[in-house]
């Protein structure tokens, strides 16, 4: 790969390549000199580079340039979209001209004029930086959309969206460890996509023909979730007037998820793990042993190791969910996901479309709420714009400037690398997109890695 801040001067007076490298040395260009053409080459085989100054004349007709017309086709065959500016002394530029029309980047006289040249090689290899991230981007975005419909053609995917890289590791490790009846522990915060990634493990498992059987812990008293997990015998406690099975017998043969599963108070804990060890089980009240075959699915919202460094969580416990750990982001921190999502959320809502402002809007909206808060606004705007164009009024998002919204100077790799891709490269639409001027976000691409 090119190194964008660098140039490889071809030039057979020493002193010029000399000056030249100085020059460029100003401004932070690294420089690689050559006195002749075949140097030159064999240099930019080793030194892949941003760009070539080249003169035009290697012999003593100063009036023919045909090495320098040479060594300009030798490049361009080589290297197509590598940048060349050509440098000349003539008098007559018609042979320069003709190679500008044949895909030189300029052409300049000699003496050149310092602030000219340095301005011509400053755009260049900027143009170049953002030509190289565009592809770079479009390469990610191909990339993942192969694995993607190959991740479609083997497994389950339960309706999921999926566009941006951590939500398509989730699911690539989902399906992976379906397979294999062991625990899996979901982590990722509120809204943002956990039991879909459950239902991933459920669909692509041994246990798919099975009920998938969800319970979310943080929303059941204390004193009731033994009952709600493992079930109860009429007059077990008062209001228990007939038997109920739990949720364990209700998920034999299948999966249970049991969500926010850091609110699960330290007496169910306890006859949770029993359970998992042995797959046995007594229901609230009565002394008979009951078995289950059942998958466990866990997620938390909570950080766990914490919670057992201070003894509200047991450690016994949590190594035994946490034999795989799927991580899924924030909203926040998969931006390819938004629009796509968004879109989703719309189809069967109202004929509405979602204007250019909009999307913009959407990815500049810090989402606290995740996918939960997204579907709520889509779906709100959706009615409101009918067979319209959803506006930015129309979302109703805060200003971004607040607590809950993105700081549009700091969008993150995957939103710069979508902008890029989405605009064809043209860093002035793809900055627009983003909220920022060309500058800032040349220094966001430079920051990531993209140049």
């Amino acid at each position: 790969m090119a190194r964008m801040r660098s140039a490889l001067i071809i030039d057979d007076n020493p002193a010029v390549g000399e000056a030249l490298a100085l020059l460029l040395g100003l401004r932070d260009i690294e420089a690689f000199v050559a006195t002749t053409p075949e140097q030159g080459l064999a240099l930019l085989a080793r030194e892949p580079v941003g760009l070539v100054i080249q003169d035009m004349n290697f012999t003593a007709d100063t009036t023919s340039g045909e090495e320098g017309v040479q060594l300009f086709r030798a490049i361009r065959a080589r290297m197509p979209d590598l940048p060349v500016i050509l440098l000349t002394a003539w008098t007559r530029l018609e042979a320069a001209v003709e190679l500008v029309k044949a895909g030189a980047a300029d052409y300049l006289a000699k003496p050149w004029d310092d602030a000219k040249l340095l301005a011509t090689v400053e755009n260049l290899l900027e143009l170049a930086e953002s030509n190289q991230a565009a592809a770079q981007a479009r390469a990610q975005v191909q990339e993942r959309r192969r694995r993607l419909a190959r991740l479609q053609n083997e497994h389950r995917l339960c309706g999921a969206v999926i566009a941006s890289e951590p939500m398509l590791r989730a699911a690539e490790l989902a399906c992976q460890v379906a397979r294999a009846a062991v625990p899996v522990l979901i982590t990722g915060p509120n809204g943002s996509g956990k039991e879909r990634v459950a239902a991933i493990v459920h669909a692509n498992s041994g246990q798919r023909d099975g009920p998938f059987i969800a319970v979310n812990c943080g929303a059941l008293p204390g004193e009731l979730i033994e009952a709600e997990l493992f079930g109860a015998e009429s007059g077990a406690f008062t209001g228990a007037q007939r038997a109920r099975e739990g949720r364990f017998e209700a998920a034999d043969g299948g999966t249970l998820f049991l969500d926010e599963i850091g609110n699960l108070p330290l007496a169910g804990q306890v006859k949770l793990l029993r359970v998992l060890e042995t797959g046995r089980f007594e229901r609230l009240g009565s002394s008979r042993t009951r078995e289950a075959r059942v998958r466990v699915v866990s997620a938390t919202n909570s950080d766990l190791p914490a919670m057992v460094r201070a003894g509200t969580f047991r450690e016994d416990l949590y190594y035994r969910l946490n034999l795989i750990e799927i991580a899924v982001p924030p909203l926040a921190e998969r931006p390819d996901d938004i629009v796509p999502l968004a879109e989703s959320f719309m189809d069967g809502v109202a004929p509405a479309r979602l204007g250019e402002a909009a999307r913009a809007a959407l990815l500049a909206h810090r989402w606290p709420g995740n996918v939960r808060e997204l579907k709520n606004v889509i779906t709100r705007a959706t009615l409101l714009a009918g067979d319209g164009a959803i506006t930015p009024e129309l979302l109703a998002l805060p200003v971004a400037s607040g607590h809950g919204a993105r700081n549009l100077d700091e969008p993150s790799l995957e939103a710069v690398q979508a902008a890029l891709a989405a605009s064809d490269g043209v860093v002035s639409r793809a900055a627009q997109q983003l909220g920022l001027s060309r500058q800032a976000l040349y220094r966001r691409m430079e920051r990531y890695g993209l140049s």
